[in-house]
Parts: structure tokens; C-alpha cells; sequence
């Protein structure tokens, strides 16, 4: 009986995981630039992954297609990571929130029905970070913020951060440290903190460098 319990509970795992990439897999951007296509006149379209970066995320779209598409795009990445995790929680409690967490930014960095060719992640985290590692997002934005300003190099300054939310996520376990109105920071977290960063640090260096991105 305890067996068949566990198998049920790791596939119950599994399948907010599943949960958490199909939510992440529906890129903001790409929707968001169909609808600004349709209301464009001809000629005036954008094709955003052709444009600037290249990437299918919310600054590619603020600088090549104004503030509101990109802002747009910014909260749906987001709220799309929140309500990842929050469908995981609900499914399987914390371990599933993490999975969800997880796939939720494999989806958008890795979306099977784009040619796997997805988002950088940050936006998603972010997101997932609110719900399952609330007490991490002053800490991140915090330290991300001084990072650029001192490093004026947004790659590095993402690698530092990322690097400090995986420490922290591993002292938060360790030390049981409270969450919030997080899940309780079991293995899950540090789990959850190191797969996310591998994949959008990953992504920061598989994407060709582009102007806003050099030392100032």
C-alpha cells in the first residue's frame, strides 16, 4: 500500500510538472505581437523574433514595439509563472509547486511548439519566485539592480543574482528558515532554484550578444 501511495504521489509530481511547462509554454510575446499585427497598418508589423534580440521576451518588445506591448508582456510572463506554481500548490502541495515551478520555466525558455525556441526565463521566475520563495524577490531585485549599475552588464549581473538565489534557497532548506506564504523550503527549494537557473543561464549564453548587453 505504501508503494502504490508513493507512485501515486510522484506521479501526481510529475504531472504538475507537465502542468507548470504547458502554462509556460504559451509565450506572451508571440501572442502579444499577433494582436499588435492585427491592428497594424501594412507594413508596420513586427516580427519579434527578427527584430533587435531576437527574443521572445518583454524588453525585445518594449524597445521595438513600445512600452505598453512590452509591459504587457512583462505581466503575462510573470503572472504566468504565479499561476504555474499555484496550480502545481494546488495539485500536490509544495513538492508540486516546485515541479510546476520548474516546468513553468522549462516551457517558456524551451516551448516544444516553437522549435524549442523560447524566452530567457527571468520574467517566469520571477514569477514562480512570488509564489513559491516570496522572501527572495526583494533580496533578487535588490541585487540584480546593484549588480547592473555597478557591473553595467546585464548577463553578469543576472549570473550573480541567480547565483545568490541558489545559495539562498539552499541556506532557506537548510536552516528552515520561514517562508512566507511560501511552501515550506524542503529539498524542493534548492532543487527548484538550481534548475531554474541552470535553464535561464543557459539561455543568457546561448543568446547572441546584442547592444544592450555590453559594458558601458
Amino acid at each position: 500500500m505504501g508503494l502504490l501511495t508513493g507512485a501515486i504521489r510522484w506521479y501526481g509530481i510529475w504531472v504538475a510538472g507537465v502542468a507548470g511547462y504547458l502554462l509556460g509554454s504559451v509565450l506572451t510575446a508571440d501572442v502579444v505581437a499577433r494582436i499588435a499585427r492585427g491592428r497594424a497598418s501594412p507594413g508596420d508589423a513586427v516580427d519579434i523574433r527578427s527584430v533587435g534580440s531576437g527574443n521572445p521576451g518583454a524588453a525585445n518588445v518594449m524597445a521595438n514595439m513600445g512600452t505598453g506591448w512590452g509591459i504587457a508582456v512583462l505581466a503575462g510572463d510573470i503572472g504566468k509563472g504565479a499561476l504555474a506554481a499555484l496550480t502545481g500548490r494546488f495539485l500536490m502541495g509544495g513538492p508540486g509547486a516546485f515541479a510546476a515551478g520548474i516546468g513553468a520555466v522549462a516551457g517558456h525558455c524551451f516551448p516544444a511548439w516553437a522549435d524549442f525556441r523560447g524566452g530567457k526565463g527571468i520574467a517566469t521566475s520571477a514569477g514562480t519566485t512570488w509564489v513559491l520563495f516570496p522572501l527572495c524577490v526583494p533580496i533578487d531585485m535588490a541585487l540584480i539592480l546593484v549588480s547592473y549599475l555597478r557591473i553595467r552588464h546585464a548577463t553578469a549581473a543576472t549570473f550573480v543574482t541567480s547565483g545568490t538565489f541558489v545559495l539562498a534557497a539552499l541556506a532557506w532548506w537548510r536552516l528552515r528558515l520561514p517562508n512566507a506564504w511560501g511552501p515550506s523550503p524542503g529539498p524542493g527549494l534548492p532543487l527548484y532554484a538550481a534548475a531554474t537557473t541552470a535553464m535561464i543561464v543557459y539561455r543568457f549564453l546561448a543568446a547572441p550578444p546584442h547592444r544592450g548587453d555590453r559594458p558601458r
